[in-house]
């Protein structure tokens, strides 16, 4: 993000930017596919309290379930800085900060006993202008906006946990200092792997305040974060502690809860090396489970994670089905390890829907939700503790899909729509350029193949910027589709945000080939790169490490596995990210242009409206 920021504010002072010119996520899905589930929501739910679809039945006779406690958890995940409005499901309105706001100080007003308002990571990073450019601050002042005294703080996690330290330092909000203490109470963050796109000290200077070293600036004086970021499995190097606040502990009616975070530990393969420099990143469920008895010699048995990894489930509206029981991935083997006191995990990272109960390895009921993504849902999550044992004992959720034009989303929070509306006026004059016009959009969703129209365009842009034998771009750095219309520098800087260089550097073709079955060996999911100036067949009843049938060059000829060939690639993937380790072994490796500055230059040179299409260049067997 920085490289691309600094491209931007340098050409601004040339005449209308000349050829105006983290990291990605590979696991962060096409947003088509969380329409496609949206779409299927029957529609808003009534803001009121929801019949409960799983209560403990060991307390059944133990306590009256009149006595029990109740609130409620809203949280959302992987917003990745979409404050603006734009978005659509099933062709109506959805999401924004500020009509995001709206449904969560509904719920939050709805609950008799308060709300607490928790983020599941990746709340910054793979951003649009608006948020981006601004460094993501304007994405932290929104959730600074959400947050409140009113519900109850409780002092024990600070005079019993000594790690975080450089999370507790004193830092500005507005004309006085806050520490720790301090902070509101109802918003607790969690890290994502993006919020290491840009290294440990920008991720902790968004959270602890200090303006950036240049503008433009949203505030005076960056605040940071009012509310306590949790995470209990990355590591400081030097410290040997957790680089944060491993939990925080809250309290409802006298009742205590615990908020622990974590990020998937697989952070360091999907960001780039520098990104997370001086950092180890350890197994979550451990992490987890080894605060579990210092809560307990606290008192606390209701315990919430927050942690940014998650899965897939197939949608359904409504309330938590008790029946539901089964989910796939890196989610259900941390599950299934958590401590038997672990009650509900607010999950991310896969930008997809989940609301089941799993249980874990002793048959304890485990809540587990996630709420797509961008902020076009959230989880409304309903709680119950029973006084006599402080353990939850009753949790149910809905994802509510936050339509802008029925409920909440008819009033959107005015003080956020004023603060989104200043950050996109003072990012306006950097993005409004016209680079090109389409006449039909182009896609980044992929064939069964792999292929993609969008994907086809970028590699075709940085083969030609770099004038090499081929190109490969990793699909999880398309964070967006080039809407029709005109095409504007913001619209391609939605597309690739993350500020990459184009590397190039020789490669055998036995080396591109051994590249092209890491799309699968190796892989938690199938990654398939997006190419230029070659072709090939892949059989899906091979073997993961030998899926390749062929590889042919551009003029048809079969590749030569003994020849070395040039091929231009992005920083990140070059350094070994997304498990593609074979590039690490390139040879002959020179540094060139800027990811975004190659598309804006190969657009403007094509005729217009300018188009790409799938052409047959993957080509899937079975």
């Amino acid at each position: 993000m920085n490289i691309s920021r600094k491209t931007l504010l340098t050409g601004i002072m040339l005449p209308l930017l000349l050829s105006i010119g983290g990291v990605a996520n590979a696991a962060a899905r096409q947003y088509s596919e969380h329409n496609d589930a949206q779409e299927r929501d029957p529609g808003i739910r009534e803001i009121a309290n929801l019949p409960l679809h799983w209560s403990d039945t060991k307390h059944d006779n133990k306590s009256n379930p009149a006595s029990w406690v109740r609130f409620k958890i809203l949280g959302f995940n992987d917003f990745h800085g979409h404050l603006s409005s734009g978005r659509k499901v099933g062709g109506r309105p959805v999401g924004s900060a500020a009509v995001l706001a709206a449904y969560l100080e509904a719920a939050e007003a709805g609950s008799k006993n308060g709300a607490f308002i928790v983020h599941a990571g990746d709340q910054v990073g793979a951003s649009p202008p608006v948020s981006a450019l601004l460094q993501d601050e304007p994405s932290i002042s929104f959730l600074n906006m959400l947050a409140n005294d009113y519900c109850e703080a409780s002092d024990e996690a600070d005079d019993n946990d000594k790690s975080g330290d450089d999370h507790n330092r004193k830092r500005m909000s507005h004309d006085r200092k806050i520490d720790l203490q301090q902070q509101k109470c109802n918003v607790i963050g969690t890290l994502g792997n993006h919020e290491f796109d840009e290294g440990k000290q920008e991720m902790l200077r968004l959270i602890n305040g200090g303006n950036y070293a240049t503008g433009p600036f949203l505030q005076k004086e960056y605040e940071g974060a009012v509310f306590p970021y949790v995470s209990a499995n990355v590591i400081d190097n030097a410290t040997g502690k957790p680089l944060l606040k491993p939990y925080v502990i809250r309290r409802v009616k006298g009742m205590k809860v615990a908020f622990i975070g974590a990020v998937l530990k697989q952070t360091p393969t999907i960001v780039t090396p520098t990104g997370v420099a001086g950092l180890s990143f350890i197994d979550e469920a451990d992490a987890i489970n080894s605060y579990i008895p210092e809560l307990h010699r606290q008192g606390v048995h209701a315990i919430i994670v927050t942690i940014h990894q998650g899965t897939r489930q197939r949608y359904y509206g409504g309330p938590t089905d008790a029946q539901t029981g089964t989910l796939n991935g890196a989610i259900a083997d941390i599950v299934n390890r958590l401590d038997d006191d672990v009650d509900i995990v607010v999950s991310g990272h896969s930008h997809s829907f989940t609301n089941a109960l799993i249980a874990n390895a002793h048959g304890k009921k485990i809540l587990v939700v996630q709420a797509f993504s961008y902020g076009t849902a959230f989880d409304d999550i309903d709680v119950a503790i029973d006084p006599r044992s402080h353990d939850i004992v009753e949790k149910s959720a809905r994802i509510v899909t936050t339509y802008a034009d029925i409920g909440p989303g008819l009033s959107p929070d005015k003080d956020v729509a004023k603060m989104v509306s200043k950050a996109e006026a003072l990012v306006a004059p950097m993005i409004s350029k016209i680079i090109g016009t389409t006449t039909a959009g182009i896609s980044r969703t992929a064939n069964a193949a792999g292929e993609s129209p969008l994907g086809n365009l970028i590699a075709d842009a940085q083969r030609r910027k770099m004038a090499t034998d081929f190109s490969f771009m990793n699909a999880g750095g398309i964070r967006a589709d080039i809407p029709a219309g005109n095409v504007t520098w913001g619209d391609l800087f939605t597309v690739q945000p993350f500020g990459n260089d184009l590397i190039t550097m020789n490669l055998t073709g036995a080396q591109i080939v051994q590249l092209l079955n890491q799309q699968w060996a190796g892989q938690p999911y199938p990654r398939i790169l997006k190419i230029s100036g070659l072709s090939y067949t892949w059989d899906n009843a091979r073997p993961e490490n030998d899926r390749i049938v062929e590889v042919r060059k551009a003029d048809g000829t079969l590749l030569d596995m003994a020849a070395s060939y040039s091929v231009t690639v992005n920083s990140f993937i070059a350094a070994g990210g997304d498990n593609y380790t074979v590039l690490t072994s390139g040879t002959n490796r020179v540094i060139g242009s800027n990811d975004l500055d190659a598309l804006i230059e190969y657009i403007s040179a094509m005729p217009q409206p300018f188009n790409a299409v799938i052409e047959g260049r993957i080509k899937r067997l079975n």
